[in-house]
Formats: C-alpha cells, structure tokens, sequence
C-alpha cells in the first residue's frame, strides 16, 4: 500500500510536520514546539503501522536536511529505552543525507552520504545502503571519510575494510547493520527511527 496522508485522528500531524518544515527555511521564524513535533512524528508513526504504508527507494532518492532529531535516555523504572527531549538542530550547522540508487533498473541498492558542515570544515562519510521495502527499513554503512577545508579536500581514504567491506555489505543480516525505519516519505520531507530508538527528520534540499 503507498502513502494517503490525510489524517484521521483529530491531531493533524502531517499540517504539524509541514509548518516545521516550512518554518525551519524562514530566518527567525517561529516554529511548532518540540513537545508538539514529538507527538507529530509519533502520530505519523502509528498512523504508517495502522495503515500498513510502503514507501519505494525512489522516493528517499535526492538530498535531505536534517531539521529535528530527538534523543534516547534508559528508563530507570524498567530499565529499557525511551525517547529523550527532541530539539531542532542549529541553523549555523548543516547535517544533510542523501541517498542515490545503483544503475542496476529496480534495484534497492545505492549509496548514502552523510555530511556536516561547520564553515569552514565539512565532514562527509559515505557507504553503500539497501533498502526492504516491504518493511521501509534501510540499511547503511560507511566505509568512506571525506574532510574539506575551505571547500578543499584535506583527506579522503577508505576507513574499515574500504572496498572488501562494500562487497561484504550486502550479505550482512540487517540485525548487525545501522539501519533507518522510514515512516513517513514526502515529496518535501521525510521521518524515520533509527535502531537506537531515536527520531530524525529531514526536509528536503531546496
């Protein structure tokens, strides 16, 4: 099943998660709190497991701005995980993903790159990924490190096992991978959990 994002609870999450959106691009804007950004992902959440939502890889292809992430702490009741305080990141840091597909036609394999940059310095890591559709789960890792400065690359090699460790990649179960549970994809922005627990959620590159 793909994506009908109109709401049915009476919290209207995807108008909260577009205003984040929309408010995060304006300077000095005043945006949706982080308490009711929290409760919009979750809503979202719920709603993709109630709904059964599919989202194929093309639709996590192009460049992603991180815009808001939440946090894990261990619960001392019961010992296990919850979400800790979600907070949006700072405009004067920008934290972007991408995801490109191989050139092999229907293929659920690409490349992620994940990028940094505090100017001057920018840090990029990059690896391959594959995406299961079937549970809008993908899985990465990085196994290239690019530092710039001044736009100039400093250093560029291989960490881990390089080239040996993309090719082993792929017969890695996803248990022992990092990997993202995309719940939401939009033409504009896109929310996912990551293994650890914890929220992201990106809008798209403009």
């Amino acid at each position: 099943m793909t994506a009908n994002l109109t709401p049915k609870a009476t919290f209207d999450f995807v108008n909260v998660l577009s205003q984040a959106a929309a408010k995060y691009r304006e300077p000095k804007s005043i945006r949706p709190s982080a308490e009711i950004l929290v409760k919009a992902l979750l809503q979202a959440e719920k709603t993709a497991k109630q709904q059964k939502l599919t989202y194929p890889f093309e639709f996590l292809l192009g460049k992603w701005q991180l815009c808001f992430v939440t946090g894990t702490k261990k619960n001392r009741g019961s010992g296990g995980i919850v979400l800790g305080n979600g907070f949006y990141v700072p405009k004067f840091i920008a934290i972007h993903v991408s995801f490109n597909a191989t050139l092999e036609q229907d293929s659920d394999r690409g490349e992620i790159a994940n990028q940094v940059e505090l100017n001057p310095v920018s840090l990029k890591l990059t690896g391959p990924v594959q995406y299961f559709g079937k549970k809008n789960l993908l899985a990465f890792d990085f196994n290239q490190m690019i530092i710039s400065l001044f736009s100039r690359v400093i250093y560029n090699r291989a960490i881990r096992a390089g080239k040996v460790q993309t090719e082993d990649f792929y017969n890695q179960p996803i248990a022992k991978l990092p990997f993202f549970g995309f719940f939401l994809v939009t033409e504009d922005f896109i929310a996912a959990r990551g293994r650890g627990g914890g929220l992201a959620f990106w809008i798209r590159e403009t």
